[in-house]
């Protein structure tokens, strides 16, 4: 990704004019519905008022489906997708609102269903015209930075990328200075490569270059205090672009501590309102379903005690969030003690040990259901990577790269991996690839989607045993 330090007084100007005109769409389609419905503009007090707890909603919900980042590299199916499914679960929210205060039945459902459906169709005509204005402002050269880049390594290559997929920046690249350009290549990405003058304040007044990025390695930053001196005399804009793509980072980003600049080499998502988010998403799905499915819970416990002596439940000690031990739950699908000649081992196709009711329920991965308690209790999530016993997890972070990362948030009852057929005795690698890609892409929309897809093909499977 491009440095966050880097685009931030645009990015967040242009985020917050699109937050307005979100609102403004809400506001002016909740105020044209009350009129198709009851044919005048003066809204009463009830309406009013639903229609402005919608529009201070409207921004949050948005955030949590990252409909406020750069979107200048995704295709417009993509975008569009994005927006639908955001109004689409605003609309949901305030149907939600309206029931659990009971004010459902003091306002009409035709001013509901026509307030939905305009706001929606104004908030993605306005974001289309924006990215058709922005398109065109590009194409005419309006509003441009004129940059320079120094340095040719790996970091310029990746920066130089990330730059001509964000033109919406109005950044635009000039050349890429280099003092040795005989193993250089002439162009990076469309940019030449030419060698760097010897007077650069010079140079780059001539040229009107309105930025100077500095993109050197770690190793020879020491030639940016040189470059410093030689546009000592100069106003124009210079940047350190941070060399980030050298080092093994995880939820990298630039942030303040005391009024120092400090990178984050590896964080979790889950603080502040991510934190509270996902928490309140854990207990009111886990309570939810653990009261719809409590019949079918019912059933298997009973079945299990009829057919196996012993408890109804296997306790095991699982590392979740910050690497530390809970009791997971699960169903019993094995005799007691089964693992008291072999210690622990990993569940195979060909594993004699479960009875035969237990290799049903894990087949259908429903020995898995008792873990909404855990949930409820805080010790897991609905979705996050899978836990694994201690005795495995010291085994895996020595022989798997970035595999202790995972317990940067709790473990979950299905996954990313899951869900894409990582489970059982597949890949390790594969599967820690997949856990790390939700952590660094966590989102509200994200656990849904992967809840969804649960529903659909996660829980019989081929690895399920």
């Amino acid at each position: 990704m491009l440095p966050k330090g880097l685009l931030k007084e645009y990015a967040k100007g242009l985020a917050l004019l699109i937050k307005l005109l979100d609102m403004l769409c809400v506001l002016i389609a909740g105020i044209t519905a009350y009129l198709f419905k009851f044919n005048t503009l003066k809204v009463s007090f009830n309406y009013l008022s639903a229609i402005l707890i919608g529009v201070l909603l409207l921004p949050f919900i948005f955030s949590f489906f990252s409909l406020y980042k750069p979107m200048r590299d995704k295709k417009i199916l993509i975008y569009l997708t994005g927006l639908v499914q955001g109004i689409g679960f605003f609309a949901l929210c305030l149907a939600g609102l309206a029931f659990l205060s009971k004010a459902g039945e003091f306002f009409s459902r035709i001013w509901f269903l026509v307030w939905m459906v305009g706001s929606g169709i104004a908030i993605i005509f306005f974001r289309c015209v924006l990215l058709f204005v922005l398109r065109y402002m590009r194409h005419l050269g309006m509003n441009e930075r004129r940059v320079m880049i120094i340095g040719s390594s790996e970091l310029t290559y990746k920066l130089v990328e990330n730059i001509q997929r964000s033109l919406w920046t109005g950044f635009r690249l000039i050349h890429i200075l280099e003092n040795d350009i005989q193993q250089k290549p002439d162009t990076i990405h469309g940019v030449p490569v030419i060698k760097k003058p010897g007077f650069l304040g010079d140079y780059f007044a001539e040229k009107k270059v309105d930025e100077v990025w500095i993109a050197v390695p770690f190793s020879v930053a020491s030639q940016v205090k040189s470059i410093l001196h030689e546009l000592r005399h100069h106003t124009i804009t210079i940047r350190f672009i941070l060399d980030t793509y050298g080092l093994d980072l995880f939820q990298h980003e630039v942030t303040d501590l005391a009024g120092i600049p400090a990178i984050n080499i590896c964080s979790s998502p889950m603080v502040g309102m991510n934190r509270l988010i996902k928490a309140l998403e854990d207990r009111l799905l886990a309570a939810i379903i653990i009261l719809g499915i409590s019949p079918l819970l019912l059933l298997i416990a009973v079945a299990i005690k009829i057919t196996s002596p012993g408890p109804i439940f296997y306790r095991q000690k699982r590392i979740g969030w910050n690497g530390k031990e809970f009791e997971m739950l699960k169903f019993r699908t094995m005799p007691v003690n089964a693992e008291k000649e072999t210690g622990p081992v990993w569940a195979t196709q060909e594993d004699v040990r479960p009875t035969r009711l237990g290799k049903v329920l894990r087949r259908i991965s429903f020995d898995e259901l008792p873990q909404f308690i855990n949930v409820l209790k805080g010790d897991m999530s609905i979705v996050g990577p899978r836990p694994e016993r201690k005795v495995f997890v010291n085994e895996f972070s020595d022989s798997i790269p970035r595999y202790m990362q995972k317990h940067l948030v709790k473990a979950g009852i299905t996954g990313w991996a899951q869900v894409n057929g990582w489970r059982g005795n597949t890949s390790l690698e594969k599967r820690i690839e997949y856990d790390l890609f939700y952590i660094e892409n966590w989102s509200l929309a994200f656990d849904l989607k992967i809840i969804f897809l649960t529903l659909l093909r996660g829980f019989i499977h081929r690895n399920a045993y």
